[in-house]
């Protein structure tokens, strides 16, 4: 099933640009990252949800290389053009093979099942 995106045809062409570049140094980060690990996670400090994920994957001894964009406080921006690129509402963001897997339960089932080995 298709994601509701406001088409650009419904964006009217002053503001297009600035919406395009809204933190996509940030964006850019996390996809270049993405072609050199082949398990990333996306995070932020204090979360307990990104230290669990972290550690369910040391724990299953998965390499992954982890990004963190502020906290609670701080850097809320960035995380939410992270939010607006790929759709998924909360943090922790699992990338495996470049394909955002969802967060700590959907890696816990993605261990369970085997797939993620």
């Amino acid at each position: 099933m298709p994601r509701h995106i406001l088409n650009e045809t419904h964006i009217h062409p002053a503001i297009q640009s600035f919406i395009a570049d809204h933190h996509r140094d940030v964006v850019e980060e996390v996809q270049a990252t993405l072609t050199q690990h082949r398990v990333v996670v996306v995070g932020m400090r204090q979360n307990p949800v990104c230290k669990a994920v972290r550690k369910r994957l040391s724990d299953a001894q998965i390499q992954h290389r982890y990004l963190e964009y502020g906290s609670y406080f701080s850097d809320w921006r960035k995380r939410n053009a992270l939010k607006l690129w790929t759709g998924w509402p909360t943090f922790p963001m699992v990338f495996v093979d470049g394909v955002l897997v969802g967060g700590d339960s959907n890696v816990k089932d993605l261990l369970t099942s085997g797939e993620l080995r």
